[in-house]
């Protein structure tokens, strides 16, 4: 399975931050670590927080949900910048918000030009427009056009 390189992980980490207890993030859900979102059966086991290194390896394994989606969902060739734009995404979106993107029609055409105004349309949470979405979708859109 291809995996996220360190760069695009570097991505995720800046702009979900390092959070060692628990918080509400902007879309209402608790979150630990660098964008963990704790689940029901996980709120006893983060009580006393997390360490860097913790919230690291909860990122890597979560990361993998977000590979898989990408590789499922785009049928074409993407480079390194391509594939970590669009793990980044689908880890702060969810797959299904990239499986009924035009994002996904546009870069399974591969007519890669049109996709980083797609990326920027996706800055909402909680019905508000989030400028750390603006800022985070615009990275995205710049690491997919380093290919």
């Amino acid at each position: 399975m291809r995996h996220i390189t360190q760069d695009g992980l570097d991505l995720i980490k800046r702009f979900e931050g390092f959070s060692p207890t628990v918080y509400i993030c902007p879309a209402g859900y608790p979150t630990i670590g660098y964008g963990h979102l704790v689940r029901d059966h996980e709120q006893d086991r983060y009580q006393q927080g997390i360490t860097e290194q913790e919230a690291e390896d909860l990122l890597r394994r979560d990361v993998q949900v977000a590979e898989r989606a990408v590789l499922r969902l785009i049928d074409v060739p993407l480079s390194d910048g391509q594939y970590d734009a669009l793990v980044s995404f689908t880890f702060n979106l969810g797959a299904g918000a990239l499986q009924r993107s035009t994002l996904r029609r546009k870069v399974n055409r591969e007519a890669h030009a049109e996709v980083p105004p797609q990326f920027r349309r996706w800055v909402w949470a909680g019905g508000k427009r989030l400028r750390g979405l603006e800022k985070r979708r615009t990275a995205e859109s710049g690491m997919y056009l380093r290919s």
